[in-house]
């Protein structure tokens, strides 16, 4: 992004292909299919699971150099696979007092500033901040700041960290839909991010309230924090609520750079800054991709 923040970056044209590829998600069993999906990724039955992790290192091109366990072997299940670590030192978060770091890697779906309580999705779509966030005061809250949308594919490292230091103010589980959120799915399916199930948790930081929305999506088996552990499958379909009010009980404080949270199976972040002086850094454009740790936004 440049700081002239008066127009998005805009995906390509929507194709015929792109309706091919998304219509048939509305027809699909999207929560059963993605339950299924839980119960194959934690099978232990070593021919299985190590067939399995195999196959996808060699599908997706999965870079093993940066994991200390590097056979399908060492996994226990195919979910430890998918959320494995990273080796100390291959990403180097940024320094500055001022920057706030990429929390994943993977590629950029959208990035940009708020306009009008609507966040873009892609052209011809756009949402609603409130209808993200699921609260229409934490929508005012942030409705002069800026996003950005990040796209983790199924190569990608699934793990997800603190673009700044923070302290957790609240965290909601919005139950939803499971489209899939690959590019033919953004150009498609209007407000997708804001119809998929989704995670929504909201930092108090120095550089101002932040929020980290992390979205569900087809065959993503589950959602987890570090602090409250797996939230999603859920137990019930309601909206669900905590709150962390400080002096009041154990508040979660994390650091730049800290896990924070995790996929089991893959899907999007959307990084949300209240501030209206957060600047996006100039490579954070439409396609381009990132890194955990990278450059995202400083305090202009």
């Amino acid at each position: 992004m440049t700081e002239d923040k008066s127009k998005h970056t805009e995906t390509a044209s929507t194709t015929l292909i792109d309706y091919l590829k998304a219509w048939p998600l509305y027809l699909l069993p999207q929560h059963l299919l993605s339950r299924l999906m839980l119960g194959l990724t934690r099978v232990r039955f070593a021919p299985v699971k190590n067939l399995h992790i195999a196959w996808f290192i060699r599908h997706f091109k999965v870079n093993m150099d940066e994991t200390p366990a590097q056979a399908p072997a060492d996994y226990p299940t195919f979910n430890h696979f998918f959320t494995r670590p990273l080796k100390p030192g291959v990403r180097q978060v940024v320094s500055g007092s001022d920057e706030l770091a990429c929390p994943v890697d993977g590629k950029v779906s959208q990035a940009g500033p708020i306009r009008d309580g609507m966040v873009f999705q892609a052209k011809g779509h756009e949402y609603s901040l409130e209808a993200l966030l699921g609260d229409a005061s934490l929508a005012r809250e942030f409705g002069q700041g800026s996003f950005a949308t990040l796209y983790l594919s199924p190569r990608d490292y699934h793990r997800i960290h603190m673009p700044c230091d923070g302290t957790l103010r609240e965290m909601r589980h919005i139950p939803g839909r499971l489209f899939s959120v690959n590019e033919a799915s953004v150009k498609v399916v209007p407000g997708l991010f804001a119809i998929n199930e989704r995670v929504v948790t909201v930092f108090d930081t120095a550089h101002g309230p932040v929020a980290l929305v992390l979205v569900g999506a087809i065959f993503v088996g589950s959602i987890e924090t570090v602090w409250q552990g797996v939230i999603t499958p859920p137990t019930r379909h309601e909206p669900r609520l905590w709150q962390y009010p400080l002096g009041q009980q154990p508040t979660p404080t994390l650091h730049r750079g800290e896990e924070m949270g995790r996929f089991n199976m893959g899907s999007t972040v959307i990084a949300v800054f209240a501030n209206p002086k957060i600047q996006l850094d100039q490579a954070i454009q439409h396609g381009a991709p990132v890194r955990l740790g990278q450059r995202l936004a400083a305090l202009g």
